[in-house]
C-alpha cells in the first residue's frame, strides 16, 4: 500500500479489526438512515412551501375583500348625507384602522413566509446534493438515447475488455497493489508491527466494503441507470474516506476509476448485447419469413408439376384415341401450367419481388397510424393474418396490396418518404407510421404512378361492433 502522512509517528490503542468493522457498519447504517431522513425532510419542506404559498394566497384574498368592503363603505358613506359628520368620520377611521392592521399583518406574514421559504429551499437544495436518486421511475423520465462510453465492435470485444479490467482490479486489490491509501506510521501499544497489522486489517475492511457496494451496483446495473450508479459509487467512496479519516485510510482514486470504468463497460456491454439480440431476433424473423415464402413456392411448384403430369397423362390418352380437339385443348393447358411454373421459378430467383402492403388497425392504434411493409409470400394475406394474431386485440385492415418485381425498393422508398412520421425512431424494423391511409396513398401514387385498388376507409368490423355493443350496454 502507498504511504502518506508519515511525518510524525503516533500511538493509538488497538481497536481490532472486528471493532472497527462494527463501527464501519454502524456508520454506514447511520448514513443510509440519514439519507432516508434527508429525503423525508426534503419532501416535508416541499409540502411546507406549498402550504405557505396557499397561506399567502388566502391572506391576499382576505386583504382584497377588506379593501373591497372599505370601498363599498366609502361609497355608502357618501350617500348618507343625513348622518352626522362625526359618525361618518368615526366609521371611516374604524375601517381605515382595519385596513392598516391587515396591511401590516400581510406585510409581516409575507416577509416571514419569504424567509421560511428561502430557508426551506436551501434545506431542500442541500438534501438534493446529498441524495443520489436511484428510483427507476425518476431515472426513466430522464432516459435518452444511449451514448457508448467505450465504443467497441461487438459483445465479444466488451467481454474481453471486462476480463482485462478484472485482471487490473485483482492486481490492484492485492497487498501493496495500490487499491487503498493508508498511513503506516501508527504504533499499537508501542509496537510498529502491530500498527502495520492494524492498518492492513482496516484497509482490507475498507476495500471490502467498497467492493461490496460496487459489485452490487454492477449486478443491478441497467444502461439508463449508469449515471446514478456512478454517482452512488462516488458517494460510497466519499463515505469510506470520511470514516477512515482518523487513520488516514481511503480508497485510491485510481482504483475508484477502475470500478467506474467497470460500470461504464458493463453498461456498454448490456446495451450492445440488447442491440445484438434485437438484430438477431429481426434476422430470425426475416429468415423465417423467407423460409415460409420458399416453402410456399416449393408447394406451388409441386402442385403445378403434379397438375402438368395429370395433363400429360390425359394428352397421351386422347392422342391414342386420335382426338385432335382434345389434344389441342390439353396442350394449351400444359402451356399455361408451364408458364405458371416459370413464373414461380422467377419469383423464387428474384428475392426483391413480392407484395407491398399498407394496413391499419384503428381498434389497436387509432385512425392515424398505418403499417407499410412487404412480403414474398405467394398468398400475401397469409402474412396479414399472421400479423393479426393474439398480440393485437383486433385484425388488421388492408388498404393496399399490390405485386412488384422490386417490392423491396418500393418499401424502402415509402419508408424514406414517411420518415418524419415514423413511430419508433430507434428501431427502424418497426414499420409503423403516424399517417392516414389517404396520406400514404398520395405517396404511393407519386412513387408507382398508379394504383389498381386502394381502400381509404378501414372496415374494422369487430372494432365497430364492439363500440356499438358498448354504447348499447351503457344505454
Amino acid at each position: 500500500m502507498q504511504e502518506i502522512a508519515q511525518q510524525v509517528p503516533r500511538t493509538i490503542p488497538f481497536l481490532g479489526a472486528r471493532a472497527f468493522a462494527r463501527k464501519l457498519l454502524l456508520e454506514t447504517d447511520h448514513l443510509r438512515s440519514e439519507g432516508e431522513n434527508l429525503k423525508r425532510e426534503r419532501d416535508e419542506a416541499q409540502s411546507k412551501i406549498k402550504e405557505l404559498d396557499a397561506t399567502v394566497e388566502r391572506l391576499t384574498f382576505e386583504l382584497e375583500a377588506v379593501r373591497a368592503q372599505h370601498d363599498i363603505a366609502q361609497q355608502h358613506l357618501t350617500t348618507i348625507g343625513a348622518a352626522s359628520m362625526m359618525e361618518v368620520e368615526a366609521k371611516r377611521c374604524e375601517l381605515q384602522a382595519k385596513v392598516d392592521a391587515l396591511n401590516a399583518q400581510f406585510i409581516r406574514t409575507t416577509a416571514e413566509i419569504a424567509r421560511e421559504r428561502d430557508a426551506l429551499r436551501k434545506e431542500v437544495e442541500g438534501a438534493q446534493q446529498t441524495i443520489v436518486e436511484t428510483r427507476e421511475t425518476a431515472l426513466l423520465q430522464e432516459v435518452g438515447i444511449y451514448e457508448y462510453r467505450h465504443p467497441l465492435t461487438d459483445v465479444v470485444a466488451y467481454e474481453n475488455a471486462l476480463d482485462r479490467l478484472q485482471d487490473a482490479m485483482k492486481a490492484a486489490a492485492k497487498r501493496d497493489g495500490g487499491a487503498v491509501l493508508a498511513a503506516t506510521n501508527w504504533t499499537v501499544n508501542g509496537s510498529e508491527a502491530e500498527g502495520r497489522k492494524m492498518t492492513r486489517e482496516v484497509s482490507k475492511l475498507m476495500l471490502r466494503a467498497f467492493n461490496a457496494e460496487a459489485d452490487n451496483l454492477v449486478r443491478g446495473l441497467k444502461p439508463y441507470k449508469l449515471q446514478s450508479a456512478v454517482e452512488r459509487l462516488r458517494k460510497v467512496e466519499e463515505t469510506i474516506r470520511r470514516l477512515g479519516i482518523t487513520m488516514q485510510v481511503s480508497v485510491s482514486p485510481a482504483y475508484v476509476q477502475l470500478r467506474v470504468d467497470e460500470l461504464e463497460l458493463t453498461a456498454d456491454f448490456l446495451q450492445k448485447q440488447a442491440e445484438e439480440k434485437e438484430a438477431e431476433r429481426q434476422e430470425r424473423e426475416r429468415m423465417r419469413e423467407e423460409r415460409k415464402a420458399q416453402q410456399e413456392m416449393e408447394r406451388e411448384r409441386a402442385k403445378l408439376a403434379k397438375e402438368r403430369q395429370h395433363y400429360e397423362n390425359a394428352l397421351q390418352a386422347v392422342t391414342s384415341n386420335g382426338d385432335a380437339d382434345g389434344m389441342l385443348r390439353l396442350q394449351e393447358q400444359i402451356a399455361e401450367v408451364d408458364k405458371a411454373i416459370v413464373s414461380v421459378d422467377a419469383r423464387a430467383a428474384n428475392t426483391r419481388a413480392g407484395y407491398v402492403y399498407v394496413i391499419s388497425n384503428i381498434g389497436s392504434f387509432g385512425e392515424k397510424m398505418v403499417k407499410v411493409g412487404m412480403t414474398r409470400r405467394l398468398d400475401p394475406m397469409e402474412r396479414i393474418r399472421e400479423l393479426s394474431d393474439a398480440s393485437v386485440p383486433f385484425n388488421f385492415d388492408v388498404h393496399a396490396l399490390f405485386f412488384s418485381n422490386d417490392a423491396v425498393g418500393i418499401e424502402t422508398s415509402m419508408h424514406d418518404r414517411l420518415a418524419d412520421c415514423r413511430v419508433n425512431a430507434i428501431n427502424r424494423r418497426r414499420e409503423f407510421f403516424r399517417a392516414t391511409p389517404l396520406e400514404v396513398k398520395l405517396q404511393l401514387v407519386n412513387l408507382t404512378g398508379e394504383l389498381l385498388e386502394f381502400r381509404e376507409i378501414a372496415e374494422a368490423i369487430e372494432y365497430r361492433q364492439t363500440i356499438r355493443l358498448q354504447l348499447t350496454t351503457e344505454v
